[in-house]
Protein backbone atom coordinates (compact mmCIF):
# COMPACT_ATOMS: atom_id res chain seq x y z
CA UNK A 1 0.00 0.00 0.00
CA UNK A 2 1.49 3.33 -0.80
CA UNK A 3 0.92 6.85 1.17
CA UNK A 4 -3.11 7.72 1.45
CA UNK A 5 -4.00 4.76 -0.25
CA UNK A 6 -6.06 4.71 3.44
CA UNK A 7 -8.00 7.86 2.14
CA UNK A 8 -11.44 7.09 1.51
CA UNK A 9 -11.69 10.33 -0.68
CA UNK A 10 -8.23 11.39 -2.30
CA UNK A 11 -7.36 14.63 -0.01
CA UNK A 12 -10.11 13.74 2.41
CA UNK A 13 -9.82 12.59 5.91
CA UNK A 14 -13.26 10.71 5.75
CA UNK A 15 -16.31 10.13 3.45
CA UNK A 16 -18.26 13.37 2.46
CA UNK A 17 -21.39 13.88 4.59
CA UNK A 18 -24.69 13.58 2.76
CA UNK A 19 -25.19 17.09 1.18
CA UNK A 20 -21.82 18.15 0.76
CA UNK A 21 -19.97 17.96 -2.73
CA UNK A 22 -16.45 18.51 -3.91
CA UNK A 23 -16.32 21.62 -6.49
CA UNK A 24 -12.57 21.75 -6.62
CA UNK A 25 -9.16 19.84 -5.71
CA UNK A 26 -5.63 21.22 -6.69
CA UNK A 27 -1.85 21.32 -5.41
CA UNK A 28 0.55 23.38 -5.71
CA UNK A 29 3.08 23.85 -8.79
CA UNK A 30 6.35 22.43 -7.65
CA UNK A 31 8.29 25.34 -9.52
CA UNK A 32 6.57 28.07 -8.95
CA UNK A 33 6.44 26.72 -5.37
CA UNK A 34 9.78 26.94 -5.31
CA UNK A 35 10.19 30.39 -6.78
CA UNK A 36 7.45 32.27 -4.65
CA UNK A 37 7.62 30.17 -1.14
CA UNK A 38 11.07 29.60 -0.74
CA UNK A 39 12.24 32.47 -2.61
CA UNK A 40 14.77 30.16 -4.89
CA UNK A 41 15.89 33.54 -6.94
CA UNK A 42 16.71 35.57 -3.43
CA UNK A 43 19.04 32.24 -2.87
CA UNK A 44 20.82 32.30 -6.30
CA UNK A 45 21.22 36.19 -5.82
CA UNK A 46 23.21 35.53 -2.82
CA UNK A 47 25.53 33.00 -3.89
CA UNK A 48 26.30 34.98 -6.86
CA UNK A 49 27.13 38.04 -4.84
CA UNK A 50 29.21 35.28 -2.83
CA UNK A 51 30.64 34.27 -5.49
CA UNK A 52 31.33 37.69 -7.25
CA UNK A 53 33.08 39.05 -4.12
CA UNK A 54 35.32 35.85 -3.89
CA UNK A 55 36.09 36.31 -7.51
CA UNK A 56 37.02 40.69 -6.84
CA UNK A 57 39.27 39.66 -3.72
CA UNK A 58 41.22 37.18 -5.50
CA UNK A 59 39.86 33.94 -4.39
CA UNK A 60 38.68 31.48 -6.83
CA UNK A 61 38.45 28.76 -4.39
CA UNK A 62 35.71 30.50 -2.83
CA UNK A 63 34.20 31.24 -5.98
CA UNK A 64 33.92 27.83 -6.55
CA UNK A 65 33.18 26.54 -3.25
CA UNK A 66 30.13 29.46 -3.54
CA UNK A 67 28.79 27.73 -6.56
CA UNK A 68 28.74 24.48 -4.82
CA UNK A 69 26.81 25.41 -1.82
CA UNK A 70 24.28 27.44 -4.36
CA UNK A 71 23.64 23.74 -5.97
CA UNK A 72 23.60 22.00 -3.16
CA UNK A 73 21.41 24.12 -1.26
CA UNK A 74 18.93 25.03 -4.60
CA UNK A 75 18.75 21.15 -4.78
CA UNK A 76 17.52 20.81 -1.06
CA UNK A 77 15.00 23.35 -2.10
CA UNK A 78 13.90 22.17 -4.72
CA UNK A 79 13.66 18.37 -3.35
CA UNK A 80 11.22 19.95 -0.58
CA UNK A 81 9.17 21.78 -3.29
CA UNK A 82 8.37 18.48 -5.09
CA UNK A 83 7.87 16.66 -1.59
CA UNK A 84 5.08 19.52 -0.89
CA UNK A 85 3.70 19.16 -4.07
CA UNK A 86 3.34 15.53 -3.99
CA UNK A 87 1.67 15.23 -0.77
CA UNK A 88 -0.38 18.66 -0.70
CA UNK A 89 -3.86 18.34 -1.81
CA UNK A 90 -6.25 21.71 -1.39
CA UNK A 91 -9.88 20.65 -1.49
CA UNK A 92 -12.72 23.33 -1.94
CA UNK A 93 -16.08 22.11 -1.05
CA UNK A 94 -19.59 23.34 -1.25
CA UNK A 95 -19.15 23.70 2.82
CA UNK A 96 -15.32 23.75 3.78
CA UNK A 97 -11.84 24.00 2.33
CA UNK A 98 -9.79 21.53 3.26
CA UNK A 99 -5.43 21.10 3.22
CA UNK A 100 -4.00 17.96 3.69
CA UNK A 101 -0.71 18.99 4.04
CA UNK A 102 2.55 17.73 5.58
CA UNK A 103 5.66 15.53 4.32
CA UNK A 104 6.58 13.41 7.42
CA UNK A 105 2.93 13.71 9.64
CA UNK A 106 -0.10 14.06 7.38
CA UNK A 107 -2.43 16.17 8.60
CA UNK A 108 -6.03 17.22 7.26
CA UNK A 109 -6.86 21.05 8.00
CA UNK A 110 -10.79 21.48 7.99
CA UNK A 111 -12.08 25.26 7.45
CA UNK A 112 -15.67 25.21 7.63
CA UNK A 113 -16.53 28.20 4.89
CA UNK A 114 -18.69 30.44 7.48
CA UNK A 115 -15.05 30.84 8.96
CA UNK A 116 -13.81 32.77 5.75
CA UNK A 117 -13.97 36.38 6.62
CA UNK A 118 -12.43 37.07 3.36
CA UNK A 119 -9.93 35.75 1.11
CA UNK A 120 -7.32 37.42 -0.80
CA UNK A 121 -5.75 36.60 -4.14
CA UNK A 122 -2.32 37.40 -5.04
CA UNK A 123 -1.72 37.28 -8.72
CA UNK A 124 1.36 35.53 -10.29
CA UNK A 125 2.78 35.26 -13.87
CA UNK A 126 1.19 32.79 -15.89
CA UNK A 127 -2.30 33.01 -14.05
CA UNK A 128 -0.36 31.30 -11.35
CA UNK A 129 -1.71 33.08 -7.58
CA UNK A 130 -1.83 32.18 -3.86
CA UNK A 131 -5.21 32.85 -2.38
CA UNK A 132 -4.53 33.83 1.60
CA UNK A 133 -7.87 33.23 3.86
CA UNK A 134 -9.01 35.59 6.48
CA UNK A 135 -10.56 33.22 9.32
CA UNK A 136 -13.22 35.00 11.50
CA UNK A 137 -13.61 34.47 15.16
CA UNK A 138 -10.81 32.03 17.06
CA UNK A 139 -9.85 28.77 15.26
CA UNK A 140 -6.66 27.56 16.96
CA UNK A 141 -4.64 27.33 13.81
CA UNK A 142 -0.84 28.42 14.52
CA UNK A 143 1.31 29.19 12.13
CA UNK A 144 3.88 26.06 12.74
CA UNK A 145 0.83 23.71 12.03
CA UNK A 146 0.21 25.46 8.82
CA UNK A 147 4.02 26.25 7.07
CA UNK A 148 4.03 26.33 4.73
CA UNK A 149 0.32 26.50 3.33
CA UNK A 150 0.40 30.09 5.67
CA UNK A 151 0.90 33.72 4.21
CA UNK A 152 4.65 34.83 5.16
CA UNK A 153 5.10 36.72 8.59
CA UNK A 154 1.06 36.50 10.04
CA UNK A 155 1.93 34.78 13.21
CA UNK A 156 -0.24 36.18 15.57
CA UNK A 157 -3.66 36.42 13.33
CA UNK A 158 -2.23 33.44 11.15
CA UNK A 159 -3.88 32.98 7.51
CA UNK A 160 -4.11 29.69 5.99
CA UNK A 161 -2.59 29.82 2.13
CA UNK A 162 -3.34 27.87 -0.90
CA UNK A 163 0.12 28.21 -2.39
CA UNK A 164 1.29 28.51 -6.09
CA UNK A 165 -2.06 27.64 -7.97
CA UNK A 166 -2.90 27.17 -11.22
CA UNK A 167 -5.84 29.23 -12.87
CA UNK A 168 -5.93 30.82 -9.47
CA UNK A 169 -8.09 33.96 -10.54
CA UNK A 170 -10.84 30.59 -11.51
CA UNK A 171 -10.14 29.17 -8.23
CA UNK A 172 -10.97 32.32 -6.08
CA UNK A 173 -14.31 32.86 -7.94
CA UNK A 174 -15.40 29.29 -7.38
CA UNK A 175 -14.24 29.81 -3.55
CA UNK A 176 -16.34 33.17 -3.32
CA UNK A 177 -19.73 31.19 -5.25
CA UNK A 178 -19.31 28.74 -2.38
CA UNK A 179 -18.89 31.26 0.50
CA UNK A 180 -21.84 32.95 -1.30
CA UNK A 181 -24.14 29.95 -1.52
CA UNK A 182 -23.54 29.22 1.93
CA UNK A 183 -24.55 32.32 4.05
CA UNK A 184 -28.33 32.10 3.97
CA UNK A 185 -27.88 28.29 5.32
CA UNK A 186 -25.31 27.91 7.93
CA UNK A 187 -25.10 24.35 9.49
CA UNK A 188 -21.48 23.98 10.24
CA UNK A 189 -19.04 23.47 13.44
CA UNK A 190 -18.07 26.37 14.79
CA UNK A 191 -14.05 25.89 15.08
CA UNK A 192 -11.55 24.62 12.46
CA UNK A 193 -10.15 21.60 12.87
CA UNK A 194 -7.36 19.49 12.34
CA UNK A 195 -6.98 15.56 11.83
CA UNK A 196 -3.10 14.51 12.17
CA UNK A 197 -2.06 11.13 10.33
CA UNK A 198 1.03 9.75 10.12
CA UNK A 199 2.21 9.12 6.66
CA UNK A 200 3.30 5.42 5.18
CA UNK A 201 -1.19 18.86 3.42
CA UNK A 202 -12.23 37.96 -3.20
CA UNK A 203 -9.83 40.66 -2.93
CA UNK A 204 -6.87 40.88 -5.18
CA UNK A 205 -3.11 41.81 -4.61
CA UNK A 206 -0.89 41.93 -7.20
CA UNK A 207 2.64 40.34 -6.97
Amino acid sequence: MIEYDHEPVRGLPGDLPKGEAVLWQGAPDWRVFLRTALYSRWVIGYFALLALWSVLSGSVGGAVASVIAAVVTLGLLAGFAVLVARTSVYTITNRRIVLRIGIALNKCINLPLHLIGSAELRALANGYGDISLHLSGRHGLGYAMLWPHARPWKLSAVQPMLRALPDAEAVAKLLADACNALVPNVKEEPRASSVNRPATGLEEAHA
